[in-house]
């Protein structure tokens, strides 16, 4: 049956394959995988601190590469203390159950934010927290005098949940990578502060965040209560998060993560990969964002009818292309396969992994494993898909 739902999943999404695999033509297939930042995989000088990594029992407090990565990220975002889990999703869990410890709390948030929409609802069905979400501005803000509407409501009402935590997210990834302005998480903090509200940020990808930026991610969370961050994204490694905080914080998340099973052992060799990502964030982030870009300026410039992207937002390593006269799932097939015209045409087979976004749109997603060649290719894999679709 697992096998059965497998080949299924392989020939929806097309199973990826590796570079180099052959073409059926005599030529190597060279693959781009721009499904998402989630599919990088540790490179030798992780693999090598992963190895090495001097380990102890993290759920009695003693693994030191663990205790290592939790002092520098702290250092890092500006918080009291931090502390390592296995996902970001768990990360978010936690700092809501921390936050909003009232069964039917009030919890305000985009409607098309990563925690609310690819989370479970878990702040529900786990925490009993009462989520209330609001439309997304096309920069991934919430509306200012909307939230504090929502704030107010409940205030000294018997019918209303009391709300109790604001959650963002930056970047926004529904809103393709878009970054909240330092100004703007100023605004909603102080909105917060003036009525007992604590702001949470899904800091998933803040480190792209502060990259775009060009400041210290300790000048974005310092408008926050609490942070997620996620190390298995644009970081690189293969599994890992952290909850950011004060000290009291954080050690009331040390207890939630038990609870949730999250606590971990020799988890050195998971934390040691998360150090390697860590030290050259800001050099790869960097090349993401260009190469996006790059990619970005180049489709425009194929003047296409059927795809078209908005180049001024492409801010970080995503880039959200609009689809027209063509289901994106068929755009994702087309660019998927490799076939005999595309080699006689252009001497080369290139495949892109994608996958649909919208009814409307696909999403790609730069990451460390896709270089400024790879990039170059996937343009003229997408050129030559488009050709083929005429006019």
């Amino acid at each position: 049956m697992l096998r059965g739902l497998a080949r299924a999943a392989a020939q929806r999404y097309g199973a990826p394959r590796p570079r180099g695999c052959g073409s059926g033509a005599g030529v190597p297939v060279h693959q781009v995988d721009l499904r998402s930042d989630t599919v990088t995989k540790p490179g030798p000088a992780m693999r090598r601190a992963m190895a090495e990594a001097v380990v102890g029992d993290d759920d009695y407090g003693e693994d030191p590469t663990v205790r290592e990565l939790q002092e520098k990220a702290a250092k890092l975002l500006g918080v009291e203390r931090t502390l390592f889990v296995p996902t970001n999703t768990m990360a978010n869990l936690i700092s809501v159950m921390g936050h909003c410890q009232r069964r039917g709390s009030q919890l305000l948030l985009g409607q098309e934010c990563h925690l609310h929409v690819y989370e479970q609802g878990g702040v529900a069905q786990i925490a009993g927290v009462h989520s209330h979400p609001l439309p997304d501005l096309p920069h991934g803000t919430l509306d200012l005098a909307e939230l504090e509407r929502m704030v107010t409501r409940g205030l000294g009402s018997p019918y209303h949940p009391v709300c109790e935590l604001i959650c963002l997210e930056n970047t926004h990834s529904s809103s393709g990578g878009r970054v909240l302005p330092i100004d703007y998480l100023r605004q909603v903090h102080r909105l917060a502060q003036s009525y007992g509200v604590r702001v949470h940020l899904d800091g998933a990808r803040l480190m792209n965040a502060a990259v775009a930026l060009r400041v210290s991610p300790a000048r974005i969370v310092e408008h926050c209560d609490s942070v997620s961050l996620c190390f298995s994204k644009g970081l690189g490694a293969p599994v890992g998060a952290l909850v950011g905080g004060p000290k009291d914080f954080i050690e009331g998340a040390w207890r939630l993560r038990k609870a949730l099973g999250g606590g971990m052992r020799q988890a050195g060799v998971l934390a040691a990969a998360a150090l390697v990502g860590l030290a050259d964030a800001e050099e790869v982030l960097l090349r993401d964002h260009q190469n996006a870009q790059r990619f970005a300026r180049g489709l425009q410039e194929l003047a296409s009818p059927i795809c078209s992207v908005d180049v001024a937002a492409v801010e970080t390593n995503m880039v959200m292309v609009t689809v027209d006269g063509l289901a994106p799932e068929e755009l994702c097939r087309r660019l998927r396969v490799v076939s005999a015209a595309e080699v006689a045409q252009t001497g080369r087979a290139v495949r892109v992994l994608l996958f649909p976004w919208s009814e409307r749109s696909v999403r790609a997603v730069w990451h460390r494993d896709v270089s400024a060649q790879d990039t170059e290719l996937a343009l003229r894999k997408w050129e030559f898909v488009l050709r083929q679709l005429g006019p």
